[in-house]
C-alpha cells in the first residue's frame, strides 16, 4: 500500500503535512511522492479563504475520480466535518487539524476496515508529535521551524481560532534540538513560524518566551539566519526588539502583518488600535537596516472612500519595504460576516490595485538605494541558463523578491554569499557573486 499526499495552504500546514509523512514513515508506511502511483491519498486542506476552500475541494473530488482512497485533513473537516462527508460520500477518513499523528489511527482503521473513519475534536487544540521526525517535501538552503500553533486572539476576519484552538507553544529545547537536526542536514536558515510567533512561551513559561528561544538558536553551529514571521503589534516588545537588533544570526527583518491603519477600522477588525506609524519608526531606530514586512485588508466590511484613503495616505508615509495586500474574504463564522454593507467585489478589487500600485512604486525606489552596495545573500539553487537564483535577508522564503547573480566560481544552495548589486527592479535585484 503507497501513500501520497497533496498538501495546501500556510507553511504551518506544510509542517503538519511532513509531521503526517513522518508519522508514516515511522511506523512503515511506504511513501510516494507522484499521487498516480498512489493506493491512498492524504489532502492536507486549507480553509482560510473561500478560494482556498474550493482548491482543496477540487483536489479531493480529482483524487477521488482517479479512483484513490482519499483521506482528508486539516482545516476543511475541523471546519466543515458533517458538510463534508454528506456531500463527499467517497471520502475514506478524515482528521481535524491539531493532531497531525491521529493520520495513523485512521489509516489502521481503514486497513481493518474496523473503527471509526474521523478523529476531529469538537474543541481543537493543537498537539505537536515531538517523536516524530518531519520528512521534509522539499530540502532546500532554509526550513520552517513550527514553534506554536493555535491563536489566543479573536480578529474580526479570521476562523483560525476556532479551526486551531488557543495557543499552544512547544518547548525551547524541542526546537532548538529540530534546530541543530536540520542544521546537520545543510539546512542554514531558519523560518520560525506560528499563528503569532510573538506570543510564543506566555502558555508554557508565563511569559514571552521567544527573545530567550532566539538566544538559543543563535548558538547552533551550522545555522546561518534565522528568521520570524508573523508577529504581533503590541508584543513587539523592547526585549524583543532588542534581540532582533543585537544577535547576530537574526536577520534584520521584521514580519508585522497590521491589516489596516484607521482606528475604526482597525476596532472593528478587533485589532490594536495604535499609532503604527509611530510603532515602525521604533523598529527602524533600535534596528539599523531592518526590512519590514507587512499585510494589509482591502474592502473590509464598511470600509469607506475615506478610510480607504487613509490606509493609502499610511503606506506612502511609512514606506515599508515589502508589502502584500489581500482582498476581504467572507468567512462564516467571523465577527466580520454579519457587518453590513459589505463592500462589492468591483470596489475591493480597485482598492487592492490602487493601494499594490502605490506600493510597486515604494518598492521600485526602495530597491534603487541597494544599487552598487554588496549584501550577504542566501544561495537557493540556478536558473537553467547558469544565474544563481539567492535571497537577501530582507527577503523571506516564497513571499519576498529574488536575488539573480552571475558568477565564474561553483556556489552551492544555503551558502551565504556576497553580492554586489547592479540592477533593481520592483520586487527583484540583480548583480554579481563576488569571490
Amino acid at each position: 500500500m503507497k501513500i501520497a499526499l497533496i498538501n495546501h495552504g500556510c507553511a504551518k500546514n506544510l509542517v503538519d503535512s511532513e509531521l503526517m509523512l513522518g508519522t508514516l514513515d515511522k511506523y512503515g508506511y511506504k511513501i510516494t511522492l507522484d499521487e498516480n502511483d498512489a493506493d491512498i491519498v492524504i489532502i492536507n486542506t486549507c480553509s482560510f479563504i473561500h478560494d482556498a476552500e474550493k482548491e482543496s475541494v477540487d483536489s479531493i473530488l480529482e483524487m477521488i475520480n482517479e479512483g484513490k482512497k482519499v483521506i482528508v485533513a486539516g482545516c476543511l473537516p475541523q471546519k466543515y466535518k458533517d458538510e463534508l462527508k454528506q456531500a463527499i460520500p467517497e471520502i475514506s477518513g478524515m482528521i481535524g487539524s491539531t493532531k497531525p499523528a491521529d493520520i495513523i489511527k485512521i489509516l489502521n482503521n481503514i486497513r481493518s476496515q474496523n473503527g471509526e473513519d474521523e478523529i476531529i475534536q469538537d474543541v481543537p487544540k493543537y498537539e505537536y508529535p515531538e517523536d516524530v521526525e518531519r520528512q521534509q517535501i522539499t530540502v532546500g538552503a532554509s526550513s520552517y521551524i513550527k514553534i506554536g500553533d493555535g491563536c489566543n486572539y479573536e480578529c474580526g476576519y479570521c476562523i483560525i481560532p476556532k479551526l486551531r484552538g488557543k495557543y499552544v507553544s512547544r518547548p525551547v529545547e524541542n526546537i532548538v534540538n529540530e534546530a541543530k537536526n536540520l542544521a546537520k542536514k545543510g539546512v542554514a536558515e531558519i523560518v520560525l513560524i506560528a499563528q503569532d510567533t510573538s506570543s510564543y512561551g506566555i502558555d508554557l513559561y508565563g511569559h514571552q518566551a521567544l527573545p530567550k528561544l532566539l538566544e538559543e538558536l543563535n548558538k547552533i553551529d551550522g545555522i546561518s539566519w534565522i528568521r520570524i514571521m508573523y508577529a504581533y503589534p503590541t508584543m513587539m516588545t523592547d526585549e524583543l526588539i532588542n534581540a532582533i537588533a543585537k544577535l547576530e544570526k537574526v536577520v534584520k527583518y521584521i514580519d508585522i502583518p497590521l491589516q489596516h491603519s484607521h482606528p475604526r477600522v482597525l476596532k472593528s477588525m478587533k485589532r490594536p488600535v495604535m499609532d503604527y506609524e509611530k510603532l515602525i519608526e521604533k523598529f527602524r531606530k533600535m534596528i539599523p537596516g531592518v526590512a519590514i514586512r507587512t499585510s494589509l485588508i482591502v474592502g473590509y466590511p464598511q470600509e469607506t472612500d475615506e478610510e480607504f484613503e487613509h490606509l493609502c495616505k499610511f503606506v506612502k508615509n511609512v514606506k515599508f519595504d515589502r508589502m502584500g495586500a489581500f482582498e476581504y474574504s467572507r468567512e462564516k463564522g467571523t465577527y466580520s460576516d454579519g457587518l453590513k454593507p459589505q463592500i462589492s467585489a468591483k470596489v475591493k478589487h480597485q482598492r487592492y490595485k490602487k493601494l499594490m500600485q502605490i506600493q510597486k512604486e515604494i518598492s521600485y525606489k526602495n530597491n534603487q538605494k541597494y544599487i552598487d552596495k554588496t549584501l550577504k545573500c542566501i544561495v537557493e539553487g540556478y536558473n537553467d541558463d547558469g544565474t544563481v537564483i539567492l535571497r537577501s535577508e530582507h527577503d523571506a522564503p516564497e513571499v519576498d523578491g529574488l536575488v539573480y547573480a552571475k558568477t565564474d566560481a561553483p556556489v552551492v544552495p544555503g551558502d551565504i554569499e556576497n553580492v554586489k548589486i547592479t540592477k533593481a527592479d520592483e520586487y527583484d535585484l540583480y548583480g554579481i557573486i563576488e569571490g
